[in-house]
């Protein structure tokens, strides 16, 4: 059987060889085929991508074949495009700032493709920043989580320039000349130094003293508190702050800048800032001194609404060092002192409801005060990173504050009904200290199995013990329509306050991660506030002191308990996830109890709410993403509102409190949008904000009888304001605001758009019967910063206000406010070592009777003289030069009403300044020759 089996396979393989044979030599003879030719020209593109899989903007692609050297950067979206590419077989390599050079990667495609897409190219994150190289096209804005970074080697300045300098430079900043730093219309309250609070925070002295050569990121930063930084949990609502990362070939250097200035009316100013800076380690020392004028009037169209003189002094020390080779301490002190002569006059227009009559109210008053105030304030951050898995801090601080003071007062309050006019003079004179203890310690642990699981504790602990002395003398006429007077009333006091706070709070917070893109999140509070308060009342006669008067004295003793159980279900932890969102739920149970000595009542309220969590982020890219907030909170009613009796510590205005008033719910809504085009230099952001308000505890003011005053024959006894409260539904405010940024020819050009809209939808009670007021703002303005030559910068602004107060009810006059600003700032740099600053601003007002000028005009000016290589500088400064800082600022009421303030500044004057700046720079050295290791907020490892 083998042997036929062996026979029948070979005959079927003959078979099949004869007949292939056949068909081969069957067939024409072959010819020799000519392949198509390769096309001349092609297009090759591509996306690169970091490792969240995000588009990389800007990155440069460079092609390279034997017959192409090509070069260009990606767009928005990380995508490049090479056109009428010669050669299929080429090689790419790409580069950008903030990650690792790919290396050369070479690749052989179809000659006959006329378009050829590749794979996706990934880059990987540089560990450590060399010195920073400028390359065209990449992106200058990134927005990371909470963050808003800026490159600065993309923003050119003068040399040996401050911070602030650059920060102008850059898109959604405005600077003020005080060193104020509103970022996308939002206040910047404190400033930090690679990760860590800098002079204490201090925001002005950081971005006018330190250099601008040593900076390698601005961030602008949404701080929800080093709790939450740590573990990621976010409560309340969070401050923006400035984080400066500085260069790695510039973050160990010296500094020492000193100025001193001299004028006319007893002016003068003087500043001292040193300033060590080695990685991690910085010392600093500030000292200032100034007798200077209150309110002289900004750019921008702004103005002052007081007038005086200040006179003040104050000093600090900053360290930031480790002790051995764990604890790591951040320590500062200060002291200051200042004495405040301020000048303020006002007129204001309330309401009053007699029966169905509603009658108008103008009062005028003007004040003169003398302030004198000593401050105190030391606080010491200690870290301990006990190993790899826990971690410990603690901050003591205490602070110390006194004011002694002296004021006088008169005000001038008209209507048509009679018994609301009055002339009254107040002098006082007062005495306070405040001493204040405080401390937290955190602690945090994590797993070894996973690090991501890990559980924390943090207690806090603030002890305030406030004590005051007034004397105050009243004197008080009651008028008739006429102006002649129908009595009146004089007192002499002497009030006594002592009010003791208390404050505790606990919290813990466990982690626990469901995969690498989710986590659950359990965090429990509790918060104690403890108030101990008094405030006794004697009257100051010929003989000496009375015994205390109980009616006019109040002591009460109360507490708040309140606290917070929360869970909490977050997606988006891996660094890959383009959406971002967390959910959950809030239970707050919360206690106020307390007795009142002074009327003998006593309170024991309970309250329970729940708040849901809501928080959702959506990226687009590192430069693209939208935000979605939602918080509530609940605030239980103040100790005073609820009390059911009638309070007269103030005599010329009694509160009733009301036992039946609920908690205030305030349900909030914020979104941003942000967006930075980098190929287009435009970069663009829009915040919405909301606000509604269950149960607003409202005032309903009442006018009463005062009874403490026998009227003359035939006149009616004066009225004094009685204040009750209620719970109102329907009080909420929305705000809208944008902001818009295109740059030109290379930043030579800045084009800045800003505005915002305002609705505030506001309730009062006037006598029982509510109001509903509604304000209604509208702000626009249009800044552009043209700089098309070294020698020449000015930045013209014009801007615009509208604002409209209505009332429902009929008898209450609404009121429109316009303001038209005008502004021109700038400086020209001539003869290579001479500066000529200016900044004038025009404003057009109108809606405002008492307006003292309609249409103030306010200039400043100062030449300056450079040397050292503009290491040194002297200069002449002018303030108001022509003497119109007369500017007036509204206050709208709730109930519909206002308040005027007039400035009355003495500031023209004039400075002479000479200045001088010492610095030396060098590069930061890794650790045993190592390379150089950071965090994302700029400290070092």
């Amino acid at each position: 059987m083998n042997y036929f089996s062996s026979i029948l396979r070979s005959g079927i393989v003959l078979m099949l060889l004869v007949f292939f044979a056949s068909n081969l030599f069957g067939q024409n003879p072959p010819k020799s085929a000519t392949p198509a030719p390769a096309l001349p020209t092609r297009e090759i593109s591509g996306i690169v991508k970091d490792s969240t899989d995000l588009g990389v903007i800007g990155a440069t692609v460079t092609l390279t074949s034997d017959k192409d050297t090509l070069k260009t950067s990606t767009n928005n979206d990380g995508i490049f495009i090479f056109k009428n590419v010669k050669s299929a077989t080429y090689t790419i390599l790409i580069t950008s700032i903030g990650y690792t050079n790919s290396k050369p990667m070479r690749f052989k495609q179809n000659d006959m493709t006329p378009r050829i897409v590749m794979d996706p190219i990934f880059l990987k994150d540089e560990s450590n920043t060399l010195n920073t190289v400028v390359i065209n096209g990449t992106p200058s804005i990134t927005y990371k989580t909470d963050t808003v970074e800026y490159k600065a080697s993309d923003y050119v300045v003068r040399k040996n320039a401050t911070v602030d300098e650059l920060l102008k430079k850059m898109e959604g900043m405005e600077v003020g000349t005080d060193g104020s730093l509103i970022h996308q219309g939002q206040a910047v309250t404190k400033a930090k130094l690679n990760g860590k609070e800098f002079i204490g925070g201090d925001l002005a002295n950081a971005i006018k003293n330190l250099p601008a050569e040593i900076v390698d990121k601005i961030q602008m930063v949404d701080d929800y508190g080093d709790q939450a930084a740590r573990t990621g949990i976010k409560d309340g609502d969070p401050e923006r702050i400035l984080n400066i990362t500085t260069r790695v070939d510039k973050s160990v250097g010296n500094q020492l800048n000193l100025s001193g200035a001299a004028g006319n009316n007893d002016r003068y100013e003087g500043d001292l800032f040193a300033n060590r800076i080695n990685q991690n380690q910085t010392i600093g020392l500030r000292g200032d001194f100034r007798n200077t004028v209150n309110g002289v009037a900004g750019g921008n169209g702004g103005g002052s609404a007081t007038g005086g003189t200040t006179a003040a002094g104050s000093g600090s020390v900053s360290v930031r060092d480790k002790i051995g080779k764990k604890i790591e301490y951040n320590f500062n002190y200060r002291i200051g002192g200042n004495n405040v002569n301020s000048l303020s006059e006002t007129e204001s227009l309330s309401f009053a409801r007699i029966s169905t009559s509603t009658y108008d109210v103008f009062t005028t008053s003007a004040s003169n005060s003398n302030n004198d105030a000593r401050n105190h304030q030391l606080r010491l951050e200690l870290e301990v990173p006990l190993d790899s898995l826990n971690f410990l801090r603690v901050v003591p601080s205490f602070q110390y504050n006194s004011t002694s003071s002296l004021s006088n007062s008169s005000s001038l309050q008209r209507s048509s009904f009679q018994p609301l006019n009055q002339n009254r003079t107040t002098d006082n004179n007062n005495k306070n200290t405040n001493p204040e203890l405080g401390g937290s310690v955190f602690f945090q642990h994590s797993f070894k199995a996973n690090r991501r699981r890990n559980f924390s504790v943090q207690a806090e602990l603030n002890t305030n013990d406030y004590s005051a002395e007034q004397s105050q003398i009243q004197n008080t006429d009651y008028l008739d329509l006429s102006g002649n007077n129908t009595g009146n009333q004089y007192t002499n006091r002497l009030i006594v306050r002592k009010n003791l706070r208390d404050n505790y709070r606990g919290s813990a917070t466990y982690v626990e991660p469901l995969s690498l893109n989710t986590q659950l999140e359990f965090n429990a509070q509790l918060n104690y506030n403890g108030y101990d308060n008094s405030a006794t009342t004697r009257n100051i006669t010929p003989t000496g002191l009375s015994s205390t008067i109980d009616s006019l004295s109040n002591i009460f003793k109360y507490s708040f308990t309140q606290g917070r159980v929360a869970l909490n279900f977050r997606y988006g932890m891996s660094n890959m996830s383009k959406v971002r969102f967390s959910a959950g739920i809030t239970g707050i149970p919360a206690q106020l109890s307390g007795t009142k000595l002074s009327l003998g009542t006593t309170i024991d309220r309970k309250s329970f709410n729940v708040i849901p969590i809501a928080r959702f982020e959506y990226l687009w890219s590192r430069q693209h993403r939208i935000s979605f907030n939602y918080n509530g909170n609940a605030n239980e009613p103040t100790f005073d509102q609820i009390q059911p009796v009638r309070d007269v510590s103030n005599p010329n205005n009694p509160v009733v409190g009301n036992p039946n008033l609920l908690a205030t719910f305030t349900h909030s809504l914020r979104t941003d949008y942000n967006n930075y085009i980098a190929n287009s230099k435009l970069n663009y952001s829009v915040r919405i904000n909301a606000n509604f308000t269950d149960n607003a505890v409202i005032r309903n003011n009442v006018l009463i009888p005062d009874f403490a005053v026998t009227p003359a024959q035939g006149q009616s006894r004066p009225l004094i304001t009685e204040t009750r409260f209620v719970n109102v539904n329907g009080v909420y405010r929305i705000n809208g605001d944008y902001s818009i940024s295109k740059q030109l020819n290379n930043r030579k050009y800045n084009l800045t758009f800003r505005g915002n809209a305002n609705y505030d939808h506001r309730i009062s009670m006037l006598r029982g019967d509510l109001n509903v007021n509604t304000v209604k703002t509208f702000y626009e303005r249009f800044g552009p910063r043209i700089n098309p030559t070294e020698w020449f910068e000015v930045v013209p602004t014009v801007s615009y206000r509208h604002e409209t107060s209505v009332n429902s009810l009929a008898e209450l006059r609404g009121n429109e406010i316009n303001t038209l600003a005008l502004n021109l700032e700038g400086r020209i740099y001539f003869l290579q070592s001479f500066i000529f600053g200016y900044d004038a601003s025009k404003n057009y007002v109108s809606g405002i009777n008492s307006n003292i000028s309609r249409n103030p005009f306010i200039i400043n000016m100062n030449v300056e003289k450079e040397f050292f290589e503009r290491r040194g500088k002297v200069s002449l400064q002018v303030f108001d030069a022509l003497n119109q800082n007369n500017f007036i600022s509204r206050d709208q009421n709730s109930d519909g009403g206002y308040v005027d303030t007039k400035s009355n500044a003495l500031s023209r004057y004039f400075l002479v300044r000479l200045s001088m700046r010492l610095q030396k720079w060098s590069g930061a050295k890794g650790r045993n020759g190592g390379d150089v290791r950071r965090r994302g907020d700029g400290s070092f490892l």
